[in-house]
């Protein structure tokens, strides 16, 4: 069993970064520009990842940079002064899956510790002590392992246990996925996938072109291939038996809102039990949280047993969402004097409506929003995204407090 885990969240972009770092982060993940499974995000250059580093050890959170992606040969010029580059601002440790990532770090930045990516399918005891007796700091478990198994690896190797709790899951082994590629030219292995999963499919018969039949009947169509998403909150103790030093929250692609609203779920869940392991109990506040971001129905992944159709969701390849994350308090600037606090606005806001605020300490409190201004403070009844506006607040808001509006089902 583990003594204390780390709680690793996901920060695609300087502002995810600091509100993970705000909201109880131990450890966040990041890419750069390049050589990251996830192109889409914004992305750091090498300058901005020297900037984030000091910006997280300050804050005593540690930072890790992702070089995952399956690398051709085109891929390998540069790979060396990249490394080099990274080692050189002090990143924590760097994700990689490609061995290649690993013979050049060995030659250019021998002191770097390295992370070995759950896309490398790491599914035994013994291949996970290969890649210890190499060097390696810690490995990142492939997703299809059950408690049982991770507990049995854990009794056979010394190094550091990471495992996905939370976020998207994929249908593909451990991500490894040729759909996106196959459908769109996108390489999801590179980085770039099109979601092809999520999509819509039906079953058409060869004599008869244009004849779509749901695969289940179903007018919307069928989502075969649409994976649950992965909610674990209510299973720590059964983690940290199982012998985990670090739980990763899936989402460089996802919002501030989910950042905040997850890594805060679990920062208080998991101090609760770090405190008491014997008196704990879960707080369905907790579980609830989880259920007020955008996500898709829930699973336990292959934690307990491999998942059978109750794994996939077949009615939708969306989101359910009940809450809309409608402005957050900038950084630095959260009391603007007189009782108001200055608000980014990130959805439509109206004069009158019941919102919710939630701090980086916990807080949670709803009110109805009653006086607001512009920033050349003139009196508004309506704001709209990307504007900054004055709100009067129930209680001062430190930077990085959210507001959020409960979503209202038309009749």
């Amino acid at each position: 069993m583990t003594a204390t885990m780390e709680l690793l969240a996901p920060a695609g972009n300087l502002e995810k970064a600091e509100v993970a770092i705000a909201y109880g982060a131990d450890a966040i993940y990041v890419g750069g520009k390049e050589y990251s499974l996830r192109s889409g995000a914004d992305n750091f250059t090498l300058a901005e990842i020297a900037d984030l580093v000091g910006y997280a050890h300050q804050a005593n959170v540690k930072l890790y940079v992702a070089v995952n992606s399956l690398l051709h040969n085109e891929g390998l010029d540069g790979l060396a002064e990249y490394i080099a580059g990274l080692a050189a601002a002090d990143v924590d440790a760097i994700i990689f899956s490609d061995p290649a990532v690993y013979a050049i770090s060995q030659k250019v930045a021998p002191k770097l510790a390295l992370h070995i990516s759950t896309q490398a399918s790491l599914t035994n005891w013994r291949s996970v002590r290969f890649w210890e007796e190499l060097g390696i700091k810690r490995v990142i478990l492939a997703r299809e392992l059950s408690l049982k198994e991770i507990a049995a690896i854990r009794q056979k190797v010394g190094l550091e246990l990471e495992a996905f709790v939370h976020g998207a899951m994929c249908m593909a082994y451990s991500g490894r996925c040729l759909l996106s590629n196959y459908m769109t030219g996108r390489d999801a292995n590179r980085g770039d996938c099109a979601q092809a999963c999520r999509w819509r499919y039906a079953l058409m018969e060869e004599k008869r072109p244009g004849e779509y039949y749901p695969v289940f009947e179903d007018e919307k169509g069928s989502y075969v291939l649409n994976s649950r998403d992965l909610n674990m909150l209510a299973h720590l103790p059964e983690l940290a038996t199982a012998g985990l030093n670090s739980l990763k929250i899936e989402g460089r692609m996802k919002s501030v809102y989910y950042v905040a609203t997850v890594v805060r779920a679990y920062r208080q869940a998991l101090d609760a039990y770090q405190a008491d392991p014997k008196g704990y109990r879960l707080r369905p506040e907790w579980l609830e949280e989880l259920d007020k971001i955008s996500h898709r129905p829930y699973t336990t992944g292959f934690y307990f047993a491999p998942p059978g159709p109750e794994g996939q969701s077949y009615t939708s390849g969306g989101y359910i969402r009940s809450y809309d994350f409608v402005g957050i308090v900038p950084k630095n600037r959260g009391d603007a004097g007189e009782g108001r606090s200055l608000v980014d606005v990130r959805n439509r806001i109206r004069q009158g409506e019941i919102l919710e605020l939630i701090t980086p300490q916990g807080l949670s409190l709803t009110f109805a929003l009653d006086k607001m201004w512009d920033e050349t403070d003139n009196p508004v009844t309506e704001a709209h995204p990307n504007q900054r506006i004055l709100v009067e607040l129930p209680t001062r808001a430190p930077c990085f407090s959210l507001l959020r509006r409960a979503v209202i089902e038309a009749s």
